[in-house]
Parts: C-alpha cells; structure tokens; sequence
C-alpha cells in the first residue's frame, strides 16, 4: 500500500507566548570564522569549493569540497584541549562561545541554561583515522578515547563543560536539517520556560576519504574535480550533485523580555518552527514536496505569518536533481510560481550537512537585516520546469519584512524556521 502523503498542519490563531530573540551569533565555516567575512563571501557568491589533496583520494571519484581553514587562536579552547576534540566538535564549541561572547556573555542561574546542538554523523574525523589504525597496528593501537571524542553528543558536552552550564544539554540528529530542528527545540525550551538562556545550532566535518567515497559511489555528490569552484550549482541545469563543506553555526536565544532586561541587542527574533516526515525514502525526497511544504506551512502558522509576509527564502538548495526540484514543487506550492526571492547558500560554502540549518539561518538574518539577498553562487540558467525566483549574477536589494529557512535531510526530516525583524 503506498504511503500516505504528509498533510499540512492547520493554520492556528496566534497565541500569547513569549517573543524569542536571537542576541548572539558564532560561525566557523569554508567562508570564515567572524560574521562580518562570513557574510562577505556569502554575499558576493564566492565560492570556497577548492580540490583536496589528501593522498587517500587519489582514486576517489570525488576529490573536493569546502574546508574549514585558518581557524583563529581561541584561549577558551587552549591547543592542547582542542588536540583531544575531534574537529566537528572543535568546531562547536568555538562558534557556540563566540555566540555566547557577540551576546554579551549571559550568566543564566546554571540550571536555567540549554545548550541544544545539531549532528549528523559524530566524530568520522576520528572514527575513520582510528579504523586505519586497527586495520593497520591491530586492536592495541585505538585509542582508549575514541568512544568519548567521536560520540554524537561531544559538542554538546564540551559546550556545557566550558561555560559550567548544568542545565539540558541534548543533541538532536535528522541528518541535513539537525542544525535547524536543534534552534527550533532551544526557542521550544524557552517557550515552555524550561531555560532562560539558549545556545543552539549545528556542528558537522565529514570530509573523510571515507565519507567522500560513500557519496561519490551514491552519485549524490558532485564529481565536478577539474573546476571545484563552479561545482555547487543550485537549481541550475547543469548541477550534478551537492559539494560537501564543514563547520559549524551557533546562536544565543532568549526570551525578548529577558533580553532587553539585560540591555542585549538582538539581531531577529525567532518567530517561527515547523518540521515533518516525508515518510517516504531514505534518500530520496517525495517528488511533489508535500513534506517540505507541510514543514513551511507549519513554521508559518506557528509565526502567525501569511506567505506574503515572507521578503525572502533561503532554500536549502543542495544542487543535487531531485532535491531542488522537490523543494522547487513545495515553494511554488506554499507561495507560487515565482513569488518569492530565493537563493541558496550552498553555492558558496557547500553543504554543511548537520550544521547546514544552522549557518544557513544566519545567512538568512543577515539578508534580511541588510534587505540584500545574496546571489546564488554559479547559477546561470534555472532548469526549465522550476517554478523559482532563483537570485544569481548580483545581490538584490528586498523589501522590508520576514525570513524563511529551509533545510531537509536524508530520511524525509524537513526542517522550517521563520526569523523576523525587530
């Protein structure tokens, strides 16, 4: 029997309920490690896809991707704790204490803290080096730390360690949109006024031969080698697959009254969260974007927003076939043919994976702060078929007004959130 397609959550009156705000914001990313250079690449479209040079790939089909580089010297992550951190959580826990420092260092009662943190996969970094070692040495040669450095949760910990925080610490894991599911529960966790200070957000390095092989031999990655710059290609008629990056995005939520309390200066609020299943394929999205759309719809209702109200969408937008024209289906569907700006940030810095929701909602305040979508990077011709308003070539200035976040992961997980101006 086939499957039934996910249905639309019903539109609600808006309810009285605290206002969210997001007062701090850390990025590690291929595109830099401050916000202010982060945003100049994204919004000059330059792409950070470069090819790698790891001997292991030598006879991969895939042989690029956006890397983190030149990470900065950070004393609250001394070198010789961040030597026992595997990278993906290395890279957490710089970007979620520059979130907590741009905040103004909120100092909630202990307790009354969260950090919430999105991951697809842990530790491969080590996981994958450790294995060698085993294959190679034999069992005496593992290191005794490994469950500890490459388990889901290490970013959360090492977050909530370093800043003495002792209330819930979770790590939530739906594939590509982990990072945007992990800051919709850290606005969930305020509303329900189970914390008073947030950190949420997505953390991810998978640029393993091994990773690398597994996605080059899935086709869903791009084999674009010879010109790694121009191989994310959103929406465009020539993409052939995503291109994977690393990094990590965090940011500090608190309820709006807490934050003016404390003088804080709030960059968005957070208005609204809607996620689905597609239940439907492992890989594969359903081709129509019921799914997506159901989880579009459903952060709107919780925004109290019409379509209209949205000046602007960053699509998820991995650059791989099926992928964008599902999510081409699904935004039509939600605001129709060609009603709405959209870009996708991936043509830049490549796809995060589990911190993808995370980075890429920063992309989306900054737009919508600044009212200048960036162009999609290396999109030159929207396939034919795609009902899309696809930003490309240059930035475009927007109307004042609201930002949708999209982000969709392997397995059917659809992630939506909606920011707002203050």
């Amino acid at each position: 029997m086939a499957p039934q397609q996910p249905q639309p959550q019903p539109q609600h009156q808006s309810r009285r309920r605290a206002e969210i705000a997001v007062t701090g914001i850390g990025v590690i990313s291929p595109a830099g490690h401050t916000l202010a250079d982060f945003w100049h690449t994204v919004s000059t479209a330059r792409s950070t896809a470069t090819a790698l040079t790891d001997p292991e790939l030598a006879r991969h089909r895939v042989r690029l991707g956006c890397r983190v580089t030149d990470l900065p010297d950070n004393a609250l992550v001394p070198a010789k704790d961040a030597r026992r951190l595997d990278p993906f959580a290395h890279y957490a826990t710089l970007a979620a204490l520059a979130a907590h420092t741009d905040a103004g260092a909120p100092a909630p009662e202990a307790g009354r803290s969260a950090v919430v943190v999105g991951n697809a996969v842990g530790g491969r970094t080590t996981s994958d080096r450790e294995s060698l070692l085993y294959a190679g040495h034999g069992p005496l040669r593992v290191s005794p730390l490994m469950p500890l450095v490459t388990m889901p949760n290490a970013a959360a910990a090492q977050i909530a360690m370093r800043l003495a925080w002792t209330g819930t610490a979770l790590t939530i894991a739906t594939t590509c949109a982990s990072g945007a599911d992990a800051i919709g529960h850290g606005a969930l966790l305020l509303q329900s006024h189970r914390a008073d200070v947030v950190i949420a957000g997505g953390c991810e390095a998978t640029l393993t031969p091994v990773t690398l092989a597994a996605f080059g031999n899935l086709g869903a990655h791009s084999q674009r080698n010879g010109e790694p710059a121009r191989a994310s290609r959103p929406f465009d008629t020539d993409r052939d697959g995503f291109v994977m990056g690393e990094g990590a995005g965090f940011l500090v939520l608190e309820r709006l009254a807490d934050a003016r309390a404390r003088r804080a200066r709030p960059y968005a609020l957070l208005a609204g969260y809607g996620s689905s299943a597609d239940a439907y394929h492992l890989s594969n999205p359903r081709p129509d974007g019921a799914g997506a759309s159901a989880a579009m719809r459903a952060a709107l209702a919780d925004a109290a927003l019409a379509p209209a109200d949205i000046a602007h969408v960053n699509a998820h937008g991995t650059s791989t076939v099926h992928n964008d024209r599902a999510e081409a289906a699904a935004l039509a569907a939600v605001f129709g043919p060609h009603a709405v700006p959209v870009t996708s940030t991936k043509g830049a810095i490549g796809h995060l994976i589990g911190a993808a929701g995370a980075v890429e909602l920063i992309a989306a305040i900054q737009a919508m702060n600044t009212r200048l979508v960036p162009p999609t990077a290396n999109h030159e011709n929207t396939e034919e078929g795609l009902d899309l308003d696809v930003v490309h070539t240059a930035p475009r200035p927007i109307r004042p007004g609201a930002a949708l976040s999209n982000s969709f992961g392997f397995g059917g997980h659809n992630s939506t959130l909606v920011v707002t101006p203050l």
